[in-house]
């Protein structure tokens, strides 16, 4: 029988066999354990990579950085941006885990709700209803997206060179990692979505 604090780690998956924290060792366990130090708990994105633990490690820097780095975004912008590629992918475990933290920054249900359904109608500011623009456009249509020059929509909301690859690295990122979850079959309940440090 798995007890409930053993029940809070496991993670349902049917792809790839992967290491769950009950059977962690070494530096896997390592990582893990840092991991629920730092943010909270651990997550199926994590678990998926556990064959190749330093992954992780590399994986983590990654979205520390393009994240939570200072930038002209805001950290609910980024979280807005990841929602939306999350969204285009299909990928419903990365949209209700950041879909948690866009609701932890805005704090505004109803907001959070229509931005799903229709962002261009969620009251976001014309900024920010480019960037979800960009942010799709990126996802489904990368090789338009080359030859329309949409960082120029972007500039004239009087963002920088530096803010545009921001959200450039921000789209990269989560279709980088959508694909890591689609791949791998990770699955998202409840339980794993709540209770970050944000």
């Amino acid at each position: 029988m798995v007890n409930i604090e053993t029940k809070k780690y496991l993670s349902f998956m049917s792809k790839i066999k992967i290491i769950n924290y009950p059977e962690a060792e070494g530096r896997l366990k390592e990582i893990y354990d840092e991991l629920i130090k730092k943010r909270g708990k651990l997550a199926g994105i994590h678990k998926a990579q556990s064959l190749r633990p330093e992954s992780i490690v590399r994986h983590i820097d990654l979205y520390m950085e393009i994240m939570f780095s200072r930038s002209e975004l805001s950290r609910s912008d980024r979280e807005m941006m990841a929602v939306i590629v999350s969204v285009s992918n299909g990928c419903e475990y990365c949209k209700l885990h950041h879909l948690e933290a866009l609701k932890h920054y805005w704090r505004n249900d109803t907001k959070t709700e229509t931005f799903l359904t229709d962002y261009e109608k969620a009251g976001l500011s014309n900024l920010q209803v480019e960037l979800c623009r960009f942010a799709e456009h990126l996802t489904l249509f990368p090789v338009h997206h080359a030859k329309d020059d949409f960082s120029e929509k972007l500039k004239d909301y009087g963002i920088s060179d530096s803010a545009i690859l921001d959200a450039i690295l921000v789209v990269s990122y989560f279709n980088f990692v959508n694909r890591i979850v689609l791949g791998t079959g990770v699955k998202a309940d409840e339980d794993e979505i709540k209770g970050y440090k944000y």
